[in-house]
């Protein structure tokens, strides 16, 4: 026996695995983070898209259609 121990190099091992492991793991985190941001404005429909599926599906009346939909153009409008 020496005088470390029973040390047989796996400690090392596990060490350099955890640290792989971190490492692995920072970098799925980022590329996880950048796809986000950039499917935020592809995958996020349109108040006007909005209103015309609720309408397709009978959810809201004619007449609330065609009041947001003349909501939504003003205010398009005036920007």
């Amino acid at each position: 026996m020496n005088s470390i121990g029973y040390y047989d190099g796996s400690h090392m091992f596990f060490g350099m695995l955890f640290w792989v492991l971190v490492i692995i793991a920072i970098a799925l985190l980022f590329r996880w983070s950048n796809n986000q941001s950039q499917n935020n404005g592809e995958d996020q429909l349109s108040a006007f898209e909005i209103a015309k599926i609720r309408y397709a599906k009978g959810e809201i009346t004619e007449e609330e259609f065609e009041r947001i939909k003349t909501s939504l153009f003003s205010k398009k409008e005036e920007e």
